[in-house]
């Protein structure tokens, strides 16, 4: 029996009520991830393809991606067991803005970027069409085959690449840079 008004430890005390322990509170975890290119963002892949699961095997507590990134895009992703925060992020009417650098195949023209801007109808891989969100687009990199810098306030399956094919590019690569106000801030992002 302890004394009224004693401070009691959650982390090293048993705390009681009517002879039943108060379950304790879960720690929440968050870890930023530079994704690489070939890896799945899911907790397990009926494919055989490796998971980004595979970085945090020795996390002592079960933590899951947040949002996707495809097999072939890299960069920001995070990693969480605050399932509150997930939902936050992920649900559809958050406009969480998302930005991606993006190396074309090809140069588009002024019209095709401005179609993107204004946002575009893109099939599915279920058949439906969708009109996009308007994006933010910049040049960051010129060249022959040059970089832009994205933002979206969406996230569908493989929308990038979806986007500018329709207006008639590849995407060759895409990495995230930030999610929200997380940043992404690898050094060998300078060198593209």
């Amino acid at each position: 029996m302890v004394e009224q008004g004693t401070k009691a430890d959650p982390g090293r005390d048993v705390i009681c009520v009517d002879g039943k322990p108060l379950k304790s509170r879960e720690r929440l975890l968050y870890f930023l991830l530079n994704k690489p290119q070939g890896y799945v963002t899911t907790v397990s892949d009926p494919e055989g393809r490796p998971t980004v699961m595979e970085f945090l095997k020795k996390c002592p507590e079960r933590v899951y991606p947040v949002g996707r990134l495809d097999y072939a895009s890299e960069g920001l992703l995070l990693m969480t067991n605050d399932g509150a925060l997930a939902q936050k992020l992920m649900k559809a009417g958050s406009h969480v803005p998302k930005t991606y650098l993006v190396k074309i195949s090809g140069k588009p023209d002024k019209r095709a970027i401005e179609r993107l801007r204004a946002g575009i109808t893109i099939e599915l891989e279920d058949g439906a069409r969708v009109k996009t969100s308007p994006a933010k687009i910049r040049l960051v990199e010129d060249g022959a085959n040059p970089w832009y810098e994205m933002i979206l306030i969406e996230g569908r399956n493989r929308q990038i690449r979806r986007m500018f094919q329709r207006v008639g590019f590849l995407v060759e690569k895409i990495k995230r840079v930030q999610l929200g106000p997380l940043v992404l801030d690898v050094a060998k992002l300078k060198s593209l």
